[in-house]
């Protein structure tokens, strides 16, 4: 594997510990802010609207600029983002600084799985998008945790200057390790939005867009409020939170694994399965929320895994379902993530004002991660049909060209 799928890797996990981070800041943030929790929880949708809009948008801008320009860029800008947001006297200005370094965040997204789909041979690409990806799992294994901490020993806002400092050595990484095309000089044509934009027309891609919304929703729902369940409902202290989180990440971890071997055969079960299997463990944990804590620290374990189990699946299956929108694609299904990771807060938020407590929200991710497995069982249902009209075999050849 290039050594720029390592880089493209580092610059997931120094941007995505900013995405997840707030998981364990938000009752500092509220405190400090002068907000109540839920308000302080809409920063995570705030990134995430971000995320939705910047990621095709970005791609389409960015599409014929060479790789390693536009990912520096969008370093720079991620960077100043964090910079203003540690710097912000208020809600509003650092509402607005998330939506911004989520803007760059998503551009950087949908060009870093782009580059390294080009820069590995065919029978490589599920693996180097599953090792970009990773690098996100990894972000919520340490970064998380390690942001919790930072903040509750020195306050949210070093979290954001540790997450500035990381993506600069990111950024310097980027400009030693990517060429200077990152993959699209000598390919031949000239990448075209059009030619992008007919690759994508497939119902069955979009669908895989609505599952990728209804999975990650479903787990980010709980994540996002997991710091005041634990304390709240479990009774935990909050000096145990960071290692909750981490336990959450290593889940993560587990599920990622298992699922980058399952993912390249049996896509369409590794969704069902795995989205059936985090309905039941958020229901089991919204159940669970006022048991023994070492309880509700396995089901956490068990949601991390269920949680990132799809995730390669979800990640490699929209390049097999479009193979010539290698760009486009890939961002699109950044938004379809974010859709989710917009919504699900905003729920969850909806959840715990009315009244209903912190374990409310596991409830939620549970409906969404049922939904989210009917609508892969569904997309199961249309391959196998596919796989079985006359044409299939010629569809494939033409695809496979």
């Amino acid at each position: 594997m290039p050594l720029a799928v390592y880089v493209l890797a580092l610059g997931i996990f120094t941007q995505g510990t900013s995405e997840f981070m707030l998981s364990g800041l938000l009752p500092g943030m509220a405190a400090d802010l002068g907000v109540s929790v839920p308000d302080a929880g809409l920063l995570v949708s705030a990134f995430a609207i971000g995320m939705v809009v910047g990621a095709p948008l970005l791609a389409v801008a960015t599409l014929r600029w060479p790789r390693r320009t536009a990912l520096v860029s969008l370093q720079a800008v991620f960077v100043a983002g964090h910079v203003a947001g540690a710097l912000a006297p208020g809600y509003a200005v650092l509402f607005a600084t998330r939506v911004v370094s989520a803007l760059a965040y998503a551009g950087f997204w949908g060009v870093a799985v782009a580059t390294a789909v080009a820069l590995v041979p065919a029978g490589a690409k599920s693996r180097a998008v599953a090792l970009v990806a990773g690098g996100l799992t990894l972000a919520t294994i340490v970064g998380v945790p390690a942001g919790t901490v930072l903040s509750q020993s020195a306050g949210w806002r070093a979290a954001f200057w540790a997450v500035a400092a990381a993506t600069v050595v990111s950024l310097v990484c980027t400009v030693a390790a990517v060429p200077g095309g990152g993959g699209r000089d000598g390919q031949g044509d000239v990448p075209s939005v059009r030619a992008e934009l007919r690759g994508m027309a497939r119902p069955q891609l979009w669908l895989s867009y609505a599952v990728t919304a209804f999975a990650f929703g479903a787990v980010i729902v709980t994540f996002s409020y997991l710091a005041p369940l634990l304390t709240d409902e479990t009774g935990l202290g909050e000096g145990w939170v960071p290692a909750v989180l981490a336990l959450f990440g290593a889940g993560g971890m587990l599920g990622l694994v298992l699922g980058g071997r399952t993912a390249r055969g049996h896509a369409a079960a590794t969704l069902a399965w795995g989205l059936g299997g985090l309905a039941v463990v958020s229901g089991a944990l919204a159940l669970a929320a006022d048991a023994a804590a070492a309880v509700v620290v396995a089901l956490v374990v068990l949601l991390g895994a269920a949680g990132y189990v799809t995730n390669p699946a979800l990640q490699s299956r929209v390049f097999t379902l479009a193979p010539h929108a290698p760009t486009l694609v890939g961002a699109t299904n950044t938004a379809a993530f974010n859709v989710g990771n917009t919504l699900a807060p905003m729920l969850g938020g909806a959840a715990v004002d009315a009244g209903y407590g912190y374990a409310s929200v596991a409830w939620v991710g549970a409906g969404l991660a049922a939904l989210g497995c009917g609508a892969a069982l569904w997309a199961g249902l249309l391959e196998r049909r596919t796989a079985t009209a006359p044409g299939a075999d010629v569809e494939r050849v033409v695809q496979n060209a």
